[in-house]
Parts: C-alpha cells; sequence; structure tokens
C-alpha cells in the first residue's frame, strides 16, 4: 500500500469531513515506528502501549496547530520521547528511586518480557544501551535503530548537531565496553 506524504495528511485534516481518515493515515504511517521507538525507551510493552496511545491523543488533539516548522514526524517524535522520558521520571518520583535503579528494573523487565523475542546477542545490546545515561540512550536509540539524522535527532531533541554526534559516539564506546565485558 502506497503511503500518503505528510504534506497531504496535513492538508486532510484541516477539513471537517477528512479529518478523520487523515488521521488514520497518519497512524498508519507512523504507530509502528514510534511504538518501537518508545518501546526502544521504556522497555515493558504494555507501557508503550499506553504511552503511543497518549502520544497519538496529544497528536490529534495538536495537530490543527501544527505550524510546519518542523518535519511531521520529528515533531511526532519529539511528543513521543517526551512522553516516555515523562514516564520514566513519574516512575522513579514514584517510588523514590535513582535513574540507575529505574534502569536495572528495566533489565529485568526486558529479560523477562514474552513481547520480546530477541536472542542473546540482541537482549545484551539492550542491556549494554540500558547502561547509558537517559540522553545517551535516547540519541543512540534514533540514530542506531530508528536511523535518524544527525539533523532530525536535532529538531526532535533541541540539540546540536555536534553535540548529538559527541554523545552517539560516547555511547557506542560505552556500549563496546559493556558487550566485551560481557564474556
Amino acid at each position: 500500500m502506497k503511503q500518503v506524504e505528510d504534506e497531504e495528511i496535513l492538508l486532510k485534516f484541516k477539513d471537517e469531513q477528512t479529518r478523520t481518515l487523515a488521521f488514520n493515515l497518519l497512524l498508519q504511517k507512523y504507530q509502528q515506528k514510534i511504538y518501537w521507538h518508545v518501546r526502544r525507551l521504556v522497555i515493558d510493552h504494555d507501557d508503550a502501549d499506553d504511552l503511543v496511545q497518549e502520544t497519538f491523543v496529544k497528536v490529534w488533539k495538536n495537530l490543527a496547530n501544527f505550524r510546519n516548522d518542523s518535519q511531521l514526524y520529528t515533531w511526532i517524535y519529539r511528543i513521543a520521547t517526551n512522553e516516555s522520558i515523562t514516564h520514566l521520571n513519574r516512575k522513579k518520583n514514584k517510588n523514590n528511586v535513582s535513574i540507575d535503579e529505574v534502569n536495572t528494573e528495566l533489565a529485568e523487565t526486558l529479560a523477562a518480557s514474552t513481547h520480546f523475542d530477541g536472542n542473546k546477542i540482541q537482549r545484551q545490546l539492550q542491556a549494554a544501551i540500558l547502561t547509558l545515561p537517559e540522553k545517551q540512550r535516547i540519541i543512540f536509540n534514533m540514530k542506531y535503530f530508528d536511523d535518524m539524522k544527525y539533523d532530525e535527532i536535532s529538531e526532535v531533541l533541541g540539540t546540536s548537531v555536534g553535540a548529538l554526534k559527541a554523545s552517539f559516539h560516547i555511547a557506542v564506546k560505552k556500549i563496546e565496553l559493556f558487550l566485551k565485558n560481557v564474556d
């Protein structure tokens, strides 16, 4: 099935008659990408489902005000990333634990998940990613898994391209070190 261009989705969304159709096209185009982006951040399938739903509720409520200052998908990624960070911070604050403890809990969730069917190497990579500081983890996931360009990640996170490149490089080195020490 041919994917509809963002401009066409936005045009259809502005018209009351085709608003629902436009939103369904947007969901078809981005829901799976957003799910996996969120899932890699929060690990838990149910949390990811909830956050994707919250993300698209916000998209629905705010799409009419979208100003085309950025690409549509980077705008959606920004909303999804912010929802994920807020969720992780709530989890940390609710349990009054450090982010390291939250990351340990996420790693345990990953190991026990019936929704993750990755092999040993994939699990080790995910465990390595969970040792990264939050921002490095987000940058690594966007670059490595989502194959986003640095300027797109910059739009989502509001960080300079140079800082993103440095963070990604440091994240890769930390992951390599982690994986070398696993064996």
